[in-house]
């Protein structure tokens, strides 16, 4: 089922995570309908965003994806992002038949690693101004 065309998907990630910052712009380039909508963990829009979720303090190491009054994290999040876009990678959902008790030790393995393997940044990146309106702050 399409997310609700009203209500525009949202991608929570680490804004100063590489990893994270690398994963937005790929999605970017592969979601042809802008479908999706961003914004940083470290935001006063996620806050907001998440406090209405009843989901506090969220860890910087989850992607979190609010979609269709849904919050999904970690590795659950990534493939309902692949199932929109464009290309091969939509074939990564297919992975969601796999429990996520399975799926989430390498996910976490991943996160934990990222800062010292991919890097961080001292500031929140800066959107384009093509993609300027699809970041929420």
């Amino acid at each position: 089922m399409l997310p609700n065309p009203s209500h525009h998907p949202i991608i929570l990630f680490d804004g100063i995570c590489n990893l994270c910052n690398q994963w937005i712009q790929f999605v970017i380039k592969r979601d042809s309908r802008a479908l999706f909508r961003f914004t940083s963990l470290q935001s006063d829009t996620a806050e907001t965003l998440l406090s209405q979720h009843n989901y506090e303090r969220p860890p910087l190491q989850s992607v979190i994806l609010l979609m269709n009054g849904n919050l999904y994290t970690e590795s659950t999040a990534i493939l309902h992002i692949v199932r929109w876009l464009r290309g091969p990678i939509q074939l990564m959902a297919c992975f969601r038949v796999v429990p996520a008790f399975i799926r989430n030790p390498l996910y976490r393995f991943i996160a934990r690693n990222r800062y010292k393997w991919f890097g961080k940044q001292t500031s929140c990146m800066l959107p384009t101004p093509e993609t300027k309106m699809r970041f929420l702050d």
